[in-house]
């Protein structure tokens, strides 16, 4: 009996059975997913900006996190308001154009070679389950909005009183429930350390790759620069694929504006784009550790895409960078330039 009690009472095994409940209370949270995932990274973000600002701005922290957030959901309403109805436009032209890309007849091998290739049945499947993806999102709008509201919401108290909420919560250390304290502790910082600064600095490279793309398709002559800021944007959360898939259609509507040639240019300006981020960006905001192999970027992918869906391709990178140091497979932290 002390041999079994004793068995139990061992820190790794501890661990393995803590870690093990705490997956099923998230598997049996699945439908709240989105709030948990928003709420964190709202939070984690805008508490990031808060203590950079902090740190160059002598202003009270609590007047200064709503100071932020009223700007930036009074930023979000303008933006709604003046530039969702010509987004809503330019994104129809976008299909548009791409369609009738698709439907004319081509004489060149190359570009019927490519059609022949996306009208094969694997490429259809995907495309379907595309469409029928963003048709599900335009139905559930509305509860995404909410999620999103309530998360900003939660995200806004906890900033508010996150002092308070860190006094209150070590008290559990003397409570009965300690031993779950310590491991929760343990994989909330972990946690915190990798996924929310790799977050982070998918962010901000998503950030600088939408503001360098857009001022290149400005100077190339591209329209519906709005729709395209959004496609590039939210394809930037994703990493290595990201540059690849919004390759894509960029390629496509270059040849109808240009033919080859500005295809090339295209191809030529997102090579640097793409450069910039690999050989500046990359290596400031993030250090070897999350530097991986592009098989394993990508098998992360198609296997978190599977289980996870959409959030899958966001959340894929960060969750095995998590992984990777709960195992300890290396000693190397993630460091960002936004704190330095």
């Amino acid at each position: 009996m002390d041999e079994i009690k004793g068995f139990f009472q061992k820190k790794g095994v501890k661990r393995i059975i803590i870690s093990g409940l705490i997956i099923l209370m998230l598997f049996a949270m699945r439908g709240m997913i989105n709030l948990i995932l928003l709420t964190f990274i709202f939070a984690f973000l805008m508490d990031r900006l808060v203590e950079f600002t902090a740190k160059r701005v002598p202003f009270n922290r609590r007047l200064l996190v709503l100071l932020m957030y009223s700007l930036i959901v009074g930023l979000l309403t303008f933006g709604l308001v003046k530039y969702l109805p010509i987004i809503t436009i330019e994104i129809g032209q976008l299909i548009k154009r791409i369609t009738a890309f698709y439907t004319q007849p081509h004489e060149n091998i190359v570009i019927n070679y490519i059609e022949k290739f996306i009208s094969g049945d694997q490429i259809s499947a995907y495309l379907e389950n595309g469409f029928s993806f963003l048709l599900k999102s335009f139905t559930d709008i509305s509860k995404m909005s909410i999620d999103i509201m309530i998360s900003l919401i939660l995200s806004l108290f906890f900033l508010l009183e996150k002092h308070r909420l860190q006094e209150f919560t070590a008290k559990f250390k003397h409570s009965k429930i300690a031993p779950f304290y310590y491991e929760i502790e343990f994989f909330g910082k972990k946690f915190t350390r990798t996924f929310g600064k790799v977050i982070e600095a998918q962010f901000i490279i998503a950030i600088v790759n939408c503001f360098l793309s857009v001022i290149a398709l400005t100077i190339l002559g591209f329209q519906q620069i709005f729709g395209l800021a959004i496609m590039i944007f939210f394809l930037g959360l994703i990493p290595v694929a990201g540059v690849i898939i919004s390759l894509l259609p960029l390629c496509l509507i270059a040849y109808t504006i240009g033919g080859f040639i500005k295809v090339f240019y295209v191809v030529l300006a997102i090579a640097i784009i793409h450069a910039i981020e690999a050989y500046i960006l990359n290596p400031k905001l993030m250090s070897s550790k999350t530097d991986l192999p592009v098989f394993y970027t990508f098998i992360v992918l198609l296997f978190s895409e599977h289980f996870f869906g959409v959030w899958g391709l966001i959340i894929g990178i960060p969750v095995f960078v998590f992984l990777l140091d709960v195992l300890e497979v290396t000693n190397k932290e993630i460091t960002t330039s936004v704190s330095s």
